[in-house]
């Protein structure tokens, strides 16, 4: 099993998870060229695709997705109120109704060799979720955009084997940053975004022996750096109510535009 960003980060997102027998991508926020070249750096291509799952219906999530649905015929798996918010979302382009799957939060879906389970996420957004994804006894999560997580997250995303967590902004850089007030506030509420302590303190509640990488996504390009991520979210793990060194993971930063290193999941 593996897990690969192709892009991640308030500019556009798509993640790749797949197997040797089934590819997907969780969101496809850039263009259909660009993920193009990120499938083709994985050895694969967009007509290799299974499906593509949708978290929500922002533009960094969808923008490439009615012209790679459309060339490629790809099923678009997402929640009824997302796929509602996508066909009243204008510049997609017109979508084949019959490329729609419905999924809902905590409902498993199959898609060949791989299991689906949607979790619900705090997000403004239609109907939201999250993913976890799981090729036999191996799992991985992608949880991104959401103002706070819960109980209910922490127990979503325990025994994960690899995640992909937001840690979005530094609540300092975006407080003083450039940004409205309107718009600082609702980053920072409960349907908003997870600010690098709070990726940190999601992050040390899940640990466990046997979780192979950390990819830390979504960073804001104007409220947030690579390295302060890393650090914060290191130093919350380090520092946190759990038995663990942030030694004692595998931690990347997910880039903007360029493909991540591949995760494999042994």
């Amino acid at each position: 099993m593996r897990l690969c960003s192709i892009a991640s980060g308030s500019s556009g997102n798509c993640i790749y998870v797949g197997s040797d027998a089934t590819h997907l991508l969780v969101d496809v926020g850039i263009s259909g060229k660009k993920t193009e070249t990120g499938l083709n750096s994985l050895g694969l291509s967009a007509g290799d695709l299974d499906g593509i799952l949708i978290t929500h219906e922002h533009a960094d999530h969808i923008s490439g997705l009615g012209v790679l649905a459309r060339k490629y015929e790809i099923p678009i798996y997402a929640t009824a109120g997302t796929i509602d918010a996508i066909r009243s979302t204008k510049g997609l382009g017109s979508i084949d109704e019959d490329l729609f799957c419905e999924v809902k939060a905590d409902k498993k879906l199959v898609i060949k060799d791989l299991t689906v389970n949607p979790m619900r996420i705090s997000h403004d957004a239609a109907e939201p979720v999250a993913y976890r994804i799981g090729y036999g006894s191996k799992k991985v999560g992608i949880c991104t955009d959401l103002g706070v997580y819960n109980d209910y997250t922490v127990e979503c995303l325990r025994g994960m084997d690899a995640v992909l967590i937001e840690a979005n902004h530094d609540v300092n850089m975006l407080q003083v940053g450039p940004y409205p007030y309107y718009l600082k506030q609702r980053i920072l509420g409960d349907r908003g975004h997870l600010s690098n302590e709070n990726s940190g303190r999601l992050l040390s509640r899940i640990l466990h022996d046997k979780l192979q990488a950390i990819i830390l996504g979504h960073l804001s390009k104007e409220n947030n750096l690579p390295e302060l991520a890393y650090e914060a979210v290191r130093m919350e793990i380090t520092m946190g109510d759990n038995p663990y060194n942030a030694n004692d993971f595998r931690m990347q930063v997910a880039e903007r535009s360029e493909v991540s290193q591949v995760i494999n999941i042994a």
